[in-house]
């Protein structure tokens, strides 16, 4: 399920860049006294009481400015309103209350999102000053109080956001469909395996690429199950990233992948295993999402009798980070193997979802610590007193130890390689957590 998004807007230079870099807790967005310094939307995350949101930080909107870069940064920032499940209106009390507060307000009321009133600057501690009671005029309720500088009434802005979203739904599914998302680098064929699957013209396919803009759901029904298939932009390299509404796209993709049980990564069999389609597949792989590697235009390569033994040595090499994914070939344009690609969708929705009993996985660690010694060093020996499972999506394993300092990595992915012997976990990566006895 993905997260909410919160949208961070007001006319500029009232703070918005400050107090998203205060909420995030890290300076990721320009901070400067010169109106306009933030010109794209740029994304992070808040964490608040056990609670989690994507925060937007917008350019400032001049909603009637006829500049190229003033009208294309309030283009932005509609693009971020329009997919946010709450909105943040930034004031600022030492200008007071102006009149493109009160447009930017309208503008906001319209889109029918919770908006939460923040008067930015509010700098000194006790009760606010005259001049704060004048946005109460904007009509958006109770204002927050807030020093984005200091940090002071942030707590009190974020309980109310998250009154909100406590209500927010994200795409709330039936628990049986399972939630695939189709990523990959532009033109690999994501939305033709779409509609084939769906045996109608459900997504724009062109050789064009980039035509998907937008993420698109579709569900399907069929021998295998019930399957929501999200259509995903075509995930470029940074540096050819110009357009805004490509980066809006990508973002779209990366919630996309976040929200899924499966990704299926396309790679174009014509082009062969570019640099991309490994960091695509890493953005799967980092969010510990079960994937699946489908070779797409597979029935247009010349092909001879090594041709698919060969190709496979260069998935293996290129994808070693992730050898638990399972690979496919097939042609969404034909149809070729699509049965095999729902075979291992479901079987790595399993295996992701998969739980294994605390009895059982002590059995596998002591077998395999007779099997191989744990590393010492300087006389002092690694033990492990036990393991269990955590959680899924992906399996998560703790180890409780003497001395996680002596738990090398190359043990743990020793540990790893006998657990996924025995209990197979094709298609999932697999999360170890190492913790000291005693330790929370």
């Amino acid at each position: 399920m993905t997260k909410p998004v919160i949208a961070i807007v007001g006319r500029p230079n009232v703070g918005k860049s400050t107090l998203f870099n205060k909420l995030i807790g890290q300076r990721l967005s320009i901070v400067d006294d010169t109106p306009g310094v933030t010109r794209d939307r740029i994304y992070g995350e808040v964490e608040w009481c056990g609670r989690s949101a994507m925060v937007v930080d917008t350019g400032g909107i001049e909603p009637k400015s006829d500049d190229v870069i003033l009208s294309q940064m309030r283009r932005q920032a509609q693009l971020a309103i329009d997919t946010a499940s709450a909105i943040i209106l930034v004031t600022d009390l030492r200008s007071g209350m102006v009149a493109t507060d009160m447009e930017v307000a309208q503008m906001l009321q319209k889109s029918g999102k919770p908006v939460v009133l923040c008067v930015n600057k509010c700098d000194s501690l006790g009760e606010p000053p005259m001049e704060f009671y004048e946005f109460y005029n904007l009509g958006l309720g109770d204002p927050v109080q807030v020093s984005a500088v200091h940090g002071h009434g942030t707590g009190d802005l974020l309980d109310r956001v998250f009154e909100y979203l406590d209500n927010y739904e994200a795409d709330a599914q039936d628990d049986e469909v399972i939630n695939v998302a189709v990523i990959g680098k532009p033109n690999a064929g994501k939305s033709s395996l779409i509609n084939k699957i769906t045996d109608e013209e459900r997504c724009i396919v062109s050789d064009i690429a980039g035509t998907t803009r937008d993420t698109i759901d579709t569900l399907v029904e069929n021998k295998y199950g019930k399957f929501n298939f999200t259509d995903t932009a075509g995930l470029r390299r940074q540096s050819r990233i110009y357009d805004d509404i490509e980066k809006y796209s990508i973002l779209r993709a990366k919630m996309a992948i976040e929200r899924s049980d499966v990704c299926v990564i396309m790679i174009d069999a014509t082009e062969g295993i570019t640099e991309q389609d490994t960091k695509v597949a890493g953005l799967a792989h980092d969010a510990g999402r079960a994937c699946i590697l489908a070779v797409n235009k597979w029935d247009a390569v010349e092909k001879n009798d090594k041709t698919m033994q060969e190709f496979r040595k260069k998935l293996d090499a290129d994808f070693a980070f992730m050898s638990y994914a399972p690979q496919v070939f097939i042609s969404a344009k034909t149809g070729q193997r699509i049965d095999k690609l729902f075979e291992n969708i479901l079987l790595a929705y399993e295996n992701t979802n998969r739980r294994i009993t605390t009895g059982t996985l002590n059995e596998l660690l002591a077998q395999a610590t007779t099997r191989v010694q744990p590393p010492s060093d300087k006389g002092k020996r690694l033990k492990i007193f036990y393991m269990t499972q955590a959680g899924v999506k992906p399996p998560t394993f703790v180890f409780f130890c003497n001395d996680k300092e002596l738990f090398h990595f190359s043990y743990q992915r020793y540990l790893e390689n006998r657990i996924r012997e025995a209990f197979g976990l094709e298609g999932t990566p697999v999360k170890i957590i190492i913790r000291e006895r005693g330790e929370k």
